[in-house]
């Protein structure tokens, strides 16, 4: 087998230069230009990041990825080293989707993004975030829902593409939200502390069913038609009165998941209304922006001064270091 590049190495190469990699393909949507001729835009990725390339009808790889190779599929590219507006975006010589099975473990191991810190570690640390909430009734709640998902929501992804968006995201982003409220309540004396943290911990659990497992993160049939806002109230509903929550302490809990998203076009089902409400979709979208930033910051290629536009943050990322003042 020849020199593999990762995304993140090539990217490091002088414009010009080719490469071969296995990568996988995420994404592929056929457009048409304005000639009448159609065009594919398609995304590759790896565990170090992902990469855009348009694949025009004149290309000789355009048929192969058109109609023989779909999304999820792994993948061998040759290509070289191209920009777009700035952007990584390669010229692919060559394609041949490539069988799992016949690749070594270290190589499949390379295909998917996960989360830097330790999975396991991760996860016991939110085990014991759960034990710490002190009302019993919120607690017990907690403890039923991630008895229902807990093996799902360790793996999951946080979103398709834009935060926490690989393999343990969600429970990544979830226990970063935990850090952080467990670090402001002291500063919030209004806020009920079991009541915020049982909707921190709660409040993507929908996305346990919104998300496909696997390769590439896709949105289930019940992912489009509902959405993870509506999936997670009704499973913290059905689990609330398992548990016999109060009605007033079950609907601020309900209240969290619905509003969470922080407003009505992002996906809120409501406005936050509550102390509690308002903190969490605070301190989730603090970290599902400050993610989009470790992200960029943890995947970038030597060298580079500013990350891709990224939609979330609505600009790039510088991403040299800030000069350490001297003592």
């Amino acid at each position: 087998m020849s020199e593999l590049h990762s995304l993140q190495t090539a990217k490091a190469l002088l414009p010009g230069q080719p490469f071969e990699g296995i990568f996988v393909l995420r994404k592929k949507v056929t457009k048409t230009a304005r000639n009448g001729a159609p065009f594919l835009m398609i995304e590759l990725g790896d565990k170090t990041g992902s990469c855009g390339v348009t694949v025009f009808s004149d290309s000789a790889v355009f048929p192969v990825l058109a109609e023989e190779i779909f999304e999820g599929a792994i993948v061998r590219v040759a290509a070289t080293v191209d920009a777009y507006q700035g952007r990584f975006a390669p010229r692919i010589g060559t394609v041949e989707q490539v069988n799992a099975e016949e690749l070594p473990s270290e190589v499949l191991g390379n295909l998917v993004e996960t989360a830097p810190e330790d999975a396991a570690a991760m996860w016991e640390e939110l085990q014991s975030m759960i034990a710490a909430i002190p009302h019993a009734g919120l607690r017990g709640v907690v403890e039923s829902v991630f008895a229902e998902i807990g093996e799902t929501f360790r793996t999951s992804s946080a979103a398709v593409a834009m935060h926490h968006a690989y393999r343990h995201g969600l429970l990544e982003h979830t226990l970063h939200m935990a850090r952080a409220a467990r670090a402001l309540l002291p500063v919030y004396p209004e806020i009920d502390p079991s009541l915020a943290l049982a909707g921190i911990l709660l409040h993507d659990t929908g996305k346990t069913i919104e998300y496909t497992q696997g390769l590439v993160t896709k949105r289930t049939r019940s992912g489009i038609l509902q959405g993870h806002v509506v999936l997670g109230y009704q499973m913290v509903r059905k689990h609330g009165l398992i548990n016999k929550l109060s009605p007033d302490l079950l609907e601020r809990l309900e209240h969290i998941v619905l509003s969470h998203q922080g407003e009505l076009e992002w996906g809120a089902a409501a406005m936050a209304a509550t102390p509690e409400a308002v903190f969490v979709s605070m301190v989730d979208n603090l970290d599902a922006r400050m993610g989009m930033v470790q992200r960029v910051l943890r995947n970038a290629a030597s060298g580079e001064e500013f990350s891709d536009y990224l939609p979330g943050l609505k600009a790039p990322v510088l991403l040299t270091p800030p000069p350490t003042a001297e003592v």
